[in-house]
């Protein structure tokens, strides 16, 4: 007979409840093509030195528990407690680094399969996340081509975790906290057309320096974060994506799910866990009162 701990049980029950009590997904996108306003970031890795302040910019800014900087052979991946990380390549004595986020797909496949809208791409261009909407099928999980959005499996109501693109900082006008942190211009930030354009212009200016190929532009039907490379970034783990966007529906995800703890069992696992985050934002909400008196 199959056992199953608190995270299993967790991973299959909620997934099951989604079955029973949903149907096709919400389409939550801002625009139908990418927005002439919408924010990008130009990622040149030619220019990191692997200093890793953007990482630890983004703990500051997100709350996260702050470690020691990371070692370049074991560096972090992405999860609920990492939202930004650098992939590292040793080639002879020289170290390579690309730095790792969510994307911010201009379509995004995670919104695509949400079936609730708790995510949401923005006109701006941050796909967003709302917790209070959330009842954690991890469906967006399944349909990320880029394996971000991460899971707080350890907690008894957890969320799913990744970078907004500081979408907080954007609406007053601020860059992104690890665009601000970047020590050596590695990061720019701007309008996505103007970046696009700049990094076509930097690989004809130096053709022998940069791969010709702006990574972002097209993939997955394009992304709001752009990078130009001196090696081909697949090098560094990234996936190799052709142009047309990735569209996941509920039936299509719960693929992914097995088909185990149905009927009583997954209802009364959706209950608990809507009351159990009910009580969790209420709490947050008196934190807050609190902090603020």
């Amino acid at each position: 007979m199959m056992k199953l701990n608190r995270r299993d049980f967790l991973k299959v029950s909620v997934g099951t409840t989604g079955l029973l009590l949903l149907g096709s997904p919400k389409q939550a996108y801002a625009h139908d093509s990418p927005s002439q306003s919408s924010w990008g970031v130009l990622v040149d890795t030619t220019k990191c030195v692997g200093c890793w302040w953007c990482y630890a910019a983004c703990k500051h800014s997100h709350h996260l528990p702050e470690t020691i900087q990371p070692d370049p052979e074991n560096p972090p991946e992405l999860n609920s407690d990492v939202w930004t990380t650098l992939a590292t390549r040793q080639e002879g004595n020289q170290w390579l680094y690309a730095k790792r986020q969510c994307m911010h797909c201009v379509y995004p496949a995670c919104v695509t399969a949400c079936p609730v809208g708790a995510l949401q791409k923005t006109a701006e261009g941050p796909v967003i996340y709302d917790a209070n909407k959330c009842f954690g099928c991890r469906y967006c999980m399944v349909a990320c081509p880029f394996g971000v959005p991460d899971f707080e499996w350890e907690d008894p109501t957890p969320w799913v975790r990744k970078c907004d693109f500081c979408a907080d900082r954007l609406a007053e006008g601020l860059a992104p906290s690890c665009v601000d942190a970047c020590p050596n211009g590695a990061l720019k930030f701007g309008n996505r057309d103007e970046l696009l354009a700049e990094a076509k212009e930097r690989i004809a200016g130096a053709s022998k320096k940069y791969v010709d190929h702006v990574y972002g532009e097209k993939e997955a039907g394009g992304t709001s974060w752009l990078y130009i490379t001196g090696f081909p970034i697949d090098k560094m783990g990234f996936p190799s994506l052709d142009s047309e966007p990735v569209t996941v529906n509920t039936q299509r995800a719960m693929g992914a799910v097995p088909p185990v703890l149905l009927g009583v069992a997954a209802t009364m696992a959706g209950i608990y866990w809507f009351y159990k985050r009910r009580d969790k934002m209420s709490q947050i909400k008196t934190n807050k009162k609190e902090a603020s008196g």
